[in-house]
């Protein structure tokens, strides 16, 4: 086996790094470290909500609705994903919060990945 492949299971391999599968925080040499790009896979009980608005943001980020029905939280707009598939994209400086509104499964891709950085008050996601 090569460190240039990695073989995994997103709801397996996700809650070992709170949701995330690739980014820079995984180890120099996984084929899963990457100064470019962070992508997690966020699993959401109904009523899960983010503990803290995110202020400040630093990177673009996709957040795509696998399953469920979650509500992306912006300064005077809020957007529904309710059907498989439908997605939202906000750019760098744009405040953020979320709720599951039912069970919810999303994945999100942030860009770029920067090392050391985490929003204060806030876990790191969606």
């Amino acid at each position: 086996m090569t460190d240039d492949i990695y073989v995994g299971n997103a709801n397996i391999d996700a809650p070992e790094e709170r949701g995330w599968l690739l980014g820079h925080f995984m180890p120099e040499g996984d084929a899963r470290h990457s100064t470019d790009v962070e992508i997690k896979w966020g699993v959401h009980p109904p009523g899960d909500t983010r503990a803290a608005w995110v202020h400040g943001e630093h990177r673009t980020a996709l957040l795509v609705l696998i399953s469920g029905r979650f509500r992306m939280e912006f300064p005077g707009r809020d957007v529904v994903l309710s059907k498989q598939g439908d997605y939202v994209v906000w750019g760098r400086g744009v405040d953020h919060s979320w709720y599951a509104e039912e069970e919810s499964v999303v994945l999100t891709v942030r860009w770029p990945s920067i090392p050391g950085y985490k929003v204060e008050g806030a876990e790191t996601g969606p």
